[in-house]
């Protein structure tokens, strides 16, 4: 007759609780399970089980002396009998005292079950038919195999999860942070853009640690709102169609209360009349072929563009004479200042090549201030497709700066 010995040999009666909580007295049907695949499945999910990485090393020491590759109760005891200092060979070296700690982890989380002989060694016998043997069973893992496996599946769940939350955080920072950049250029004296830029760095630093699902889920909240607030403060409204159909010339509206905008480029182009007299052109009949190299853009004499922006005349080799060699020279200066040519094309279309040109000699005498150069002329250049946008006030702005 099989007995179960309550008090374990050579340890207290505390440690018999550990052998009553595992589910080896149910005797429940065991089914037949690779050893290997249930170490997979555990290794997964040990942190629901609070295992480590040296722990799963000692059970699978443990489970490379049961010859067979599967585990079933209906081929006997699964009960393993090593000596200490062959695990700890199989182990590497590892110290007998090491390894009896993390034995102990592992039969108290109910992985395996010590069977203890009178004497307290480990051995197998044979009494007529029966083996009886004393050691470590390993029946509880092969018992929780379906219990591991589900743990398992739902750690990589989580683990898919977290992966996703990550990847969020992570491009919302990057598009806050881009948004700040923006916003400090359009408006530097708005406060917000020191905490969004403080939001984005901290943001940074903490992806470095491991973070649970729910911190990630927290940040990701947090900087969701900051990247709307952000977008509503930097990016302009869309402009309102008009309500007649797609037709050649829309309907003029005039109003009565001119733009702020318009009468500060209409005391610019009384400045620049009263110091710069406008010559009569005379048309030819290849005027037309030459309207973009004879054009002055926005009524700007030449020579006051070049006198008000220094720096633009600095990269070339030549004297700049005329307004052709000035576009072709922002042509190659625009690259310089880290402006895609998609968007160098676009900006010359919506405000034209002689005002384009002309905000690049301007960008230039004011790269210092300017975080971003490409998304500086990407938003003058909307405003300049709305209607809203002049090149005048800033070239008259540059001169006043580099007379006062």
């Amino acid at each position: 007759m099989d007995y179960d010995p309550i008090t374990p040999f050579g340890r207290s009666l505390r440690d018999a609780r550990s052998l009553a909580a595992t589910p080896q007295a149910t005797q429940a049907p065991c089914p037949t399970v690779d050893k290997w695949q249930a170490l997979r499945a555990l290794s997964t999910c040990r942190g629901d089980y609070a295992l480590s990485d040296r722990d799963l090393a000692v059970l699978q020491a443990l489970i490379s002396f049961h010859p067979r590759t599967d585990l079933a109760l209906d081929d006997g005891p699964l009960v393993v009998h090593p000596s200490n200092a062959s695990i700890c060979e199989r182990l590497n070296g590892m110290p007998s005292s090491t390894m009896r700690r993390h034995l102990g982890r592992l039969v108290d989380a109910g992985i395996i079950t010590r069977r203890d002989s009178p004497n307290g060694k480990r051995y197998a016998r044979r009494f007529g038919g029966t083996k009886v043997a004393y050691g470590f069973d390993l029946a509880p893992l092969a018992r929780r195999f379906a219990e591991f496996e589900d743990a398992a599946q739902a750690q990589r769940d989580r683990d898919l999860r977290i992966r996703h939350l990550r990847d969020v955080v992570s491009l919302m920072r990057r598009d806050l942070e881009a948004l700040t950049e923006i916003g400090r250029t359009e408006a530097p004296s708005d406060p917000s853009w020191d905490a969004y830029e403080d939001l984005a760095r901290l943001s940074a630093r903490t992806l470095r640690r491991k973070l649970t699902e729910h911190q990630l889920s927290e940040l990701r909240d947090t900087l969701a709102s900051a990247v709307e607030a952000a977008k509503a403060m930097v990016i302009p409204a869309e402009t309102v169609e008009l309500s007649t159909s797609d037709v050649r010339n829309e309907q003029h509206h005039q109003s009565s209360k001119k733009d702020s905008i318009e009468s500060e480029q209409g005391r610019t182009e009384s400045v620049l009349d009263t110091a710069f007299p406008r010559p009569q052109l005379v048309r030819s009949p290849r005027a037309s072929e030459h309207a973009i190299s004879t054009a002055r853009p926005s009524n700007l004499p030449l020579a006051f563009v070049l006198a008000s922006c220094p720096e633009f005349c600095s990269f070339q080799p030549d004297p700049i004479r005329n307004w052709s060699q000035f576009f072709d020279a922002a042509d190659r200066i625009a690259p310089m200042l880290g402006i895609q040519s998609t968007t160098w094309q676009d900006v010359k279309r919506d405000m034209g090549r002689d005002q384009a040109a002309v905000v690049i000699a301007a960008m230039l005498e004011r790269l210092s201030e300017i975080r971003s150069p490409g998304a500086y002329l990407r938003d003058l250049g909307k405003r300049a497709a709305a209607g809203t946008f002049s090149c005048a006030p800033m070239v008259v702005a540059l001169s006043r700066r580099s007379a006062a």
